[in-house]
């Protein structure tokens, strides 16, 4: 989630080999890690709301002051983007956005998961949350209120909404339902007995761009084997995420073949096209648009080809595993590749290729929600139950989506709990994991994931991106839920148990 978004240490591999001549490599330590490799960018974010009693919101505005240390690398784009959703979810005749980014001796920011969106976020969130406290009202009501609606203009700080940004489908209300059903339901899990453990609830809405603005291309290719098996060509990269897996499904379910008939290649420029590169949570919205495109191409191919040699309209025929289905018999794809017009055969195979430039976005939306008890004696925090409503759009692989929402609700615990690079004067005091803590398997329970049910109108079979979305209304939610329970607002990530014990003792 970022990690390859810049060139911080490839320049020096190369001066290493212009100055030895020879093969040179460098294995980061988990120092390096730390020192030398970039961090999510520092944030300093200050929100002020106007609301009529009712709670329509009248005036919004945000002063943002971001770190990008001592190089700019993702300076402006994250700035940019973290100060648009964030603040586009909701519908406000009057806003404001003043921000900045600095340069300074810090180790350099670099682009991450959310990509700015968590850090302001979670100020616009906890802003909206003391607004329902004063107004006495209940904090999913207040969103539900505020929030857009399907095809509301996306006014961000300027006068016209994103050229780019479109409305390809809205799951925001079903995911406000779904969570706030399932707060109410409860998981059956208690706090732990004793006055001292104080317990709140808290929640957050985010919305994101299911990609980078204004084009991020895509070029895929498909060859059709005698045998029957597919080889397809992607240049963007797995990750781990399951990105390969969903491009077999777009192609397995528009060739009507089983995925073992599969065979992709990606990341090669040897065997695969052009691709931007796998960030911005393009791997299914481009690269899986651009295989779909490929995939009905090739099919036109083959099923026209069966026609012309079968004398009957294209309508009746179909592919299948082995061949093609014509309205008397299966021709074996041997016999549908053989007649294929030369131009679009290569290495005895029929091949078809697939572009998507990405021109158009649509949205992503997560709300997310905690009950935690809060141990007023010693700053520590349980959480009693996790929930996240997530509209993906039509989600192709049920198991793999639900692992991205629930690694970055993980993820994002350890942001809002534990995580912290201490810097000093430029020095970092935390480059090792035994002063920089991470969640731990007890640290994170299990999330409650529900998915809206929408299509969206640019997305492969309705589809939608949902890798960084996760992360983002988490912190907020946390933040929000230990609010409710000490009945004090901490300003400063992580929530730690050190903060919350002096916040509680008082100054």
């Amino acid at each position: 989630f970022g990690g390859k978004q810049e060139i911080l240490t490839e320049d020096l591999v190369a001066y290493a080999v212009l100055q030895t001549g020879k093969p040179v490599s460098w294995e980061m330590s988990r120092r390096d890690e730390f020192v030398s490799a970039t961090v999510r960018h520092p944030f300093r974010v200050r929100v002020r709301l106007g609301a009529r009693r009712d709670g329509v919101l009248t005036a919004l505005k945000i002063d943002v002051l971001s770190d990008t240390g001592a190089y700019g690398n993702h300076a402006a784009g994250v700035l940019f983007h973290s100060c648009a959703e964030s603040i586009s979810v909701y519908n406000c005749p009057v806003k404001r956005v003043d921000a900045e980014v600095v340069y300074t001796n810090n180790v350099p920011s670099g682009a991450f998961r959310g990509y700015g969106l968590g850090q302001v976020i979670l100020g616009v969130e906890s802003a909206m949350d003391e607004l329902a406290i004063a107004l006495d009202m209940d904090p999913f009501e207040l969103r539900r209120i505020n929030v857009v609606r399907d095809g509301d203009p996306l006014m961000v700080a300027h006068a016209e909404p994103e050229a780019d940004l479109v409305w390809g489908s809205y799951g925001l209300d079903q995911c406000l339902d779904a969570v706030e059903a399932a707060l109410c339901r409860g998981n059956g899990v208690a706090a732990p007995e004793g006055e001292h453990w104080r317990v709140g609830e808290g929640m957050a809405v985010a919305m994101i761009a299911t990609m980078a603005p204004f084009g991020h291309i895509s070029k895929t290719k498909i060859t059709l084997c005698p045998d029957g098996h597919y080889v397809l060509g992607v240049g963007t990269s797995e990750f781990g995420n399951g990105t390969t897996t969903v491009h077999a499904q777009i192609v397995a379910t528009v060739m009507g073949t089983d995925l073992d008939r599969i065979e992709l290649t990606n990341s090669d420029t040897d065997g695969a096209e052009y691709d931007s590169g796998a960030f911005a949570s393009a791997g299914t919205t481009v690269a899986g648009k651009a295989l779909h495109s490929a995939a009905l191409a090739l099919r036109g191919i083959v099923l026209e080809t069966a026609a012309e040699l079968e004398g009957v309209d294209v309508g009746q025929c179909s592919m299948e595993r082995d061949g093609v289905r014509t309205r008397d018999r299966r021709l074996s794809f041997s016999e549908v590749i053989a007649a294929v017009p030369a131009e679009h055969r290569h290495g005895g195979g029929v091949v078809a290729t697939g572009c998507e430039v990405g021109d158009f976005r649509s949205l992503c939306f997560n709300v997310h929600a905690f009950r935690v008890a809060v141990d007023v004696r010693t700053g520590e925090v349980r959480i009693l139950q996790s929930v996240q409503g997530a509209d993906a759009g039509t989600v192709m692989n049920p198991e793999q989506c639900l692992g991205q929402v629930e690694g970055g609700v993980a993820q994002a615990i350890g942001a809002s709990l534990y995580e912290e690079v201490l810097v000093d004067q430029g020095v970092v005091g935390s480059p090792v994991f035994r002063v920089y803590r991470l969640p731990q398997m007890a640290d994170v329970p299990p999330t409650e994931v529900y998915f809206a049910e929408t299509s969206d109108d640019l997305g492969p079979f309705g589809a939608k991106s949902m890798s960084e979305s996760p992360f983002n209304p988490v912190p907020a939610a946390m933040g929000n839920a230990i609010r409710r329970a000490i009945g004090m607002r901490l300003y400063e990530t992580p929530f730690s148990r050190d903060r919350i014990w002096r916040a509680l003792a008082g100054p």
